[in-house]
């Protein structure tokens, strides 16, 4: 086979194979006589069959696929040995004419290839890119104290009503005199937290309400807005709330404040673990560490973006062949139409400008991805799910479980692999171009993720 590649513009590359009958016709015999042994033809005798008469029913289409498993061979080779730098796959030239295949011995072939525009870029301590990093301060470690005693708490029965707190009783309905009506509404085991009531008349009925209490108002003034919260507490029909204008009875059975956990030692076990908090001072420490851990991740990926932003100003504007782009982008889209190439395709260029920098970039920090690398990132990404939740100290054993079932599918484990090299990437630039740490408060760094690109 001769095969030729002109790329004239550096960016739209043409291949051409010209496929003569020595490079198919030993494989197409062995097929054909491989299909003779196995053909089962009523009157003929196993490896029987004249091969005449397997030469007309199978030649032809073993021609074909002899020839596109060549093709496809040759392409690949060829683009490998000469180091092209192909984008997407290679598609018919429009300058391929028909081939006879079934009366031809000699056929020509031409694909159109895209090539990827030349540059190169490479980071040293001379490249200044600034790392945002959040300042852990007091009010942050309060919060997360305040968060992880929230989590430990429960409710408390108490015998006198405060904001926030809940009220289970019975509800009556009363009649225009205000006595109990006579097969009117009742609901038992009501359940109210007055704190949510918008009628500020109604909710100021409830203040001080003690156990055993039994406190008039009225449903409609109390959530004149809402027949959906006025029919779950009567436990009634939404449209039976419509024309209901009556005054209630709700008799205090119960009143439930929800109570934080108390910060000593059993909450500091219960967030760490046992025995690895001493004291108060111990677990601020390391929930600061923790933040700070947090808050890195969280930096790190910031810090790729800038990374990114950057060298995509230092590389400048590069020449791609838009053209062949969208061709190749609209046959591995066949769900999808032109137009939705068209929308999509500035941000595909972007997005594959990114990419052939962050191969050179790869290439000169030497990362590689091995197995337990994507296994630790199905383990972190097990981790994560599970502080979701507030459940933190998984044992490795549920870590492994979550972690086998995430590398089951091939979307994620493509999604983990571009994780763990954008993890490496970004360690090892760090250590190339002396990231310049810009500390923040957490507002100014949550205003700075609203401004990036």
């Amino acid at each position: 086979m001769k095969v030729s590649f002109e790329c004239p513009d550096k960016i739209n590359g043409v291949l051409t194979l010209k496929v003569e009958e020595s490079d198919y016709k030993e494989n197409v015999e062995k097929k054909l006589k491989d299909y003779r042994r196995r053909a089962n033809v009523p009157g003929f005798r196993p490896g029987q069959v004249p091969m005449a008469m397997i030469k007309r029913q199978f030649a032809t289409p073993i021609k074909v696929e002899e020839i596109n498993r060549l093709i496809g061979e040759e392409i690949y080779k060829y683009v490998r040995e000469n180091k092209i730098m192909m984008l997407g796959e290679p598609l018919p030239s429009e300058k391929q004419v028909p081939q006879d295949i079934e009366k031809g011995s000699e056929f020509e072939f031409i694909f159109d290839i895209a090539v990827a525009p030349e540059f190169e870029i490479s980071l040293s301590d001379k490249d200044k890119i600034e790392y945002p990093a959040v300042k852990i301060d007091d009010k942050m470690i309060d919060d997360r104290v305040n968060m992880f005693a929230s989590r430990a708490g429960k409710q408390e029965q108490v015998e006198e009503y405060k904001d926030d707190d809940m009220l289970k009783g019975d509800v009556r309905e009363l009649d225009a005199d205000g006595n109990a009506k006579e097969g009117g509404i009742v609901s038992e085991g009501a359940v109210l937290m007055p704190k949510y009531i918008k009628g500020e008349d109604q909710k100021k009925l409830f203040e001080k309400a003690k156990k055993g209490d039994i406190i008039t108002f009225n449903p409609k003034k109390a959530f004149p807005d809402s027949e959906v919260e006025v029919s779950s507490l009567l436990k009634i029909k939404k449209e039976e709330v419509k024309d209901l204008e009556s005054d209630f009875t709700f008799q205090v059975n119960e009143i439930s404040r929800f109570v934080p956990a108390e910060v000593n030692q059993e909450l500091f076990d219960q967030v760490f673990g046992p025995g690895n908090v001493k004291d108060e001072a111990d677990f601020r420490q390391k929930i600061s560490e923790s933040l700070q851990r947090d808050f890195t991740f969280e930096s790190d990926y910031r810090f790729l973006r800038k990374v990114r932003e950057y060298c995509e100003k230092k590389v400048g504007d590069l020449t791609f062949p838009n053209e062949l782009l969208k061709r190749i982008m609209v046959a591995g889209n066949k769900d999808k139409d032109e137009k939705f190439v068209d929308e999509n395709f500035d941000k595909s260029i972007q997005e594959l400008k990114w990419h052939l920098i962050q191969e050179q970039l790869v290439k000169q920090t030497d990362i590689k991805v091995e197995n337990d690398d994507v296994k630790a990132a199905a383990r972190d990404m097990a981790r994560y799910q599970y502080a979701q939740y507030g459940l933190n100290n998984i044992p490795d054993e549920y870590l492994d479980n979550y972690a086998d079932k995430l590398l089951e599918d091939k979307n994620t484990v493509d999604r983990l692999v571009d994780s763990v090299i954008d993890r490496k990437l970004t360690l090892a630039l760090k250590d190339i171009v002396k990231p310049q740490v810009k500390e923040m408060s957490l507002e100014d760094f949550n205003k700075d993720a609203g401004e990036e690109v």
